[in-house]
């Protein structure tokens, strides 16, 4: 632990490689400048343009106001708020949960890059390593959206073959989603036939393990979707993470969707937010449906910002994917029990989340998709227009339950839940004073208690949410890392915070130093990078030297010391002092060794060595 109370990393030297080999540095830097950290991390998160740079909500914690810097011309971001920062493989990794191999490859592959991997080879294993079985390889996310690809397209054949296909087109034409929607969608047909996908991937063994990762076999070799409408699902870069399938034959659950996979949780995936996401950014509105077909049909008909929850209630892993794009969210949801149900449970999600949130209800039974085929365009984008805010919604709900409840815990429950929403609202910042006190009258009226005790009912919640957002946050920033106590170890800092901001100086320091006298792990992993990089181009930038770390935690650090050199400054004096602690920590450490000789000879010219040389090492800056 440190002063501030906060846990300390701390990181072995040979956990966190720097460069691994495994592709060459010019074919890195040529992927990473092949990817513009402003579009990429665009597709994840709505940025805004804040001076020279560009802002957003930091996917890596939970953000409630813009946190994350993006800097054009630098290639990097920094969220100030948990501490996170790197180039734009940082990024992938920690987003897309990937190696930097695996980063590498993602945004080569992003970019149209063929990659050439070096024969790497193995390493021997250690005395500890020997006799122990091998480790199972973890799955490679890269491999396994390549094949769902595969599998996609399998599925795609089958329904455009003329006759597996038929009856699977017929349903589609039945439920007027056109031939361009199929494509754009991706739709498929998984066939009536236990192996299909079996005995197509029979021909590559490797293909099958894939698919069996990827959750599309299950048991002994057998198809997991059979007799199915397939509906691709892709994340917002449109790599392909999962299906959900529909039964054509009434046999099973009606749908059917992916298992959880590293790539794919229908509690985290939006089904069309690929497709919407530019549409939800210009408008600022998101509109979520419940189904597949419902978000296919409006965007048939040109109602591009909307997404699905596949369907599944809506959860906090949703709310904070749609934050990201959406200054507002509007929530469509049968007309039935079940799908008020489904809403009520989704506002409350929305409030905890911080989210401007509204409700329409499709009427008369229909789902969405059945009310844009009767109704059009206008009458839905009216609907949207008249969706209701989160506390009209309760109220009404309240006023209903109170008229339909005989028994008192009945209207307890419903007057928990009324307030319990005030207080989430109050807590998040999304009710106005006047609000507040309207709805403390409006609930003072049914309930027969005066304001004072509603208040004082409220602050008691409010303070109880408090806590428990407090103890939630308390382990969201981004670990500190041991950078070790002393002034010898604040002197390595010192040049490294220098050096990546004024590389230049490293002419100076090379003529002093090595990158073998830093002692402190992490900053000795710095050293390495920044030496070697500076050797061969004095001039490098900073996101140069991120493209030779390969972890995370090591970018991390690296842009952590860039940001404290330059709030410091005045490098050349910093530079000065650093050298002179590192050179009287060399003398001091050498006179130990020195005092625990027992050859007399030999005692006498290490000292005068020392006392030689004291004065000339160092030569401090003018």
């Amino acid at each position: 632990m440190n002063n501030n109370g906060k846990l300390l990393v701390g990181i072995k030297k040979d956990s966190i490689a720097y460069m691994a080999g495994m592709f060459d540095n010019s074919m890195v830097l040529q992927v990473q400048q092949a990817n513009d950290i402003i579009d990429v991390i665009g597709e994840h998160v709505s940025l805004k343009k804040k001076g020279r740079e560009m802002v957003g909500l930091c996917p890596f914690h939970d953000d409630h106001r813009p946190s994350m810097n993006v800097n054009p011309v630098k290639q990097i971001f920094k969220c100030f708020a948990c501490g996170a920062g790197g180039d734009v493989f940082k990024f992938i990794q920690m987003r897309e949960n990937l190696t930097f191999p695996q980063a590498i490859e993602r945004l080569a592959e992003r970019a149209g890059i063929k990659l050439e991997r070096r024969q790497m080879p193995r390493r021997p294993r250690s005395g500890a390593e020997a006799g122990q079985t091998e480790h199972v390889e973890d799955i490679d996310p890269n491999r396994l959206a390549k094949a769902n690809v595969w599998a996609a397209q399998y599925f795609q054949r089958n329904l455009r073959d003329t006759k597996l296909g038929k009856y699977a087109r017929d349903y589609l034409a039945e439920r007027q989603i056109s031939p361009e929607s199929i494509e754009k969608w991706q739709l498929g047909l998984a066939i009536d036939s236990p192996d299909g996908l079996v005995r197509e991937s029979k021909a590559n063994k490797s293909v099958l393990k894939l698919l069996e990762q990827a959750g599309l076999l299950v048991g002994h070799n057998q198809d997991k979707f059979v007799n199915r409408l397939m509906f691709t699902i892709t994340d917002v870069t449109g790599r392909v993470i999962g299906f959900g399938g529909r039964t054509l034959d009434d046999n099973g659950a009606k749908y059917l969707n992916s298992p959880t996979t590293v790539l794919f949780d229908k509690s985290n995936s939006l089904y069309g937010l690929e497709q919407a996401r530019h549409e939800i950014v210009s408008t600022g509105t998101a509109v979520v449906v419940e189904g597949y077909t419902d978000c296919i049909m409006a965007h048939q008909f040109g109602c591009g910002n909307v997404v699905a929850a596949l369907g599944t209630s809506f959860t906090a892993g949703h709310g904070r994917i749609l934050k990201r794009y959406a200054r507002k969210v509007i929530l469509i949801f049968d007309s039935d029990v079940a799908g008020i149900e489904a809403a009520n449970r989704a506002l409350d999600v929305c409030l905890a989340q911080r989210i401007d949130i509204k409700l329409a209800t499709v009427p008369e039974g229909k789902d969405p998709c059945d009310f844009l085929l009767a109704s059009g365009k206008e009458a839905f984008e009216q609907l949207i227009a008249d969706a209701v805010d989160v506390f009209q919604f309760k109220w009404d709900r309240l006023r209903e339950k109170f008229a339909s409840e005989d028994t008192l815990a009945g209207k307890n429950s419903a007057i928990d839940e009324y307030l319990q929403a005030i207080a989430t609202s109050m807590q998040s910042g999304k009710i106005h004073d006047i609000d507040l006190g309207i709805r403390v009258k409006q609930i003072s009226k049914i309930i027969g208690l005066d304001d004072r005790q509603i208040n004082a009912e409220l602050n008691k919640r409010l303070k109880r949410l408090q806590r428990a957002s407090s103890n939630e946050n308390r382990g969201e920033n981004v670990p500190l890392v041991d950078y070790g106590q002393g002034s010898f170890a604040g002197a390595q800092r010192d040049v490294l915070e220098v050096l990546l901001n004024e590389p230049k100086l490293y002419e100076t320091v090379k003529q002093k130093i090595t990158k073998d006298m830093f002692d402190v792990p992490i900053l000795g992993q710095v050293a390495a990078i920044l030496f070697e990089t500076l050797d061969g181009d004095i001039n490098a930038p900073l996101k140069e030297i991120l493209a030779r770390a390969e972890s995370v935690e090591l970018g991390n650090c690296i842009m952590e010391l860039a940001a404290a050199g330059q709030k410091k400054g005045n490098f050349e004096s910093i530079l000065a002092g650093a050298l002179v602690a590192i050179e009287q920590h060399r003398i001091e450490k050498e006179k130990l060794e020195i005092g625990a000789l027992q050859d007399q000879t030999e005692y006498l010219r290490r000292w005068h060595n020392i006392t030689s040389k004291r004065n000339s090492r160092v030569v401090p800056m003018e």
